[in-house]
């Protein structure tokens, strides 16, 4: 995947990934992970590890990502709906709508371009 990103951004004219990457301010960072609107997203892991019932720790597959995101979405859902906020891990409801923001950007990134490449 690595030498994907590479290719990317050896040839002048930009593709329609390069076009969805920045457009929606998504980075790719050897040591850290994708970075998404200035966010390291890998050091949102507790909570991602929370909210995939302990399935997933980073935020760089992929795949993993976008087959527990119905189970991540709806428990984000369920927790500001009630308004009970896990303390611990800091969630609000503003926190955990950029959360879950950054899950469909990842999961439409996939989709679009991984998927089924």
């Amino acid at each position: 995947m690595f030498d994907k990103f590479v290719g990317l951004f050896k040839s002048n004219k930009e593709t329609e990934e390069q076009i969805y990457l920045r457009e929606q301010n998504i980075q790719w960072d050897a040591e850290k992970g994708y970075i998404i609107d200035g966010i390291v997203v890998n050091e949102l892991s507790e909570r991602l590890e929370y909210f995939s019932n302990r399935k997933l720790k980073t935020f760089d597959d992929l795949k993993a990502l976008y087959d527990k995101a119905m189970i991540i979405n709806e428990k984000i859902d369920l927790e500001i709906a009630n308004q009970r906020f896990v303390a611990r891990l800091g969630n609000t409801e503003e926190n955990l709508q950029q959360f879950k923001a950054i899950v469909k950007k990842l999961n439409q990134y996939y989709r679009q371009f991984i998927r089924d490449h």
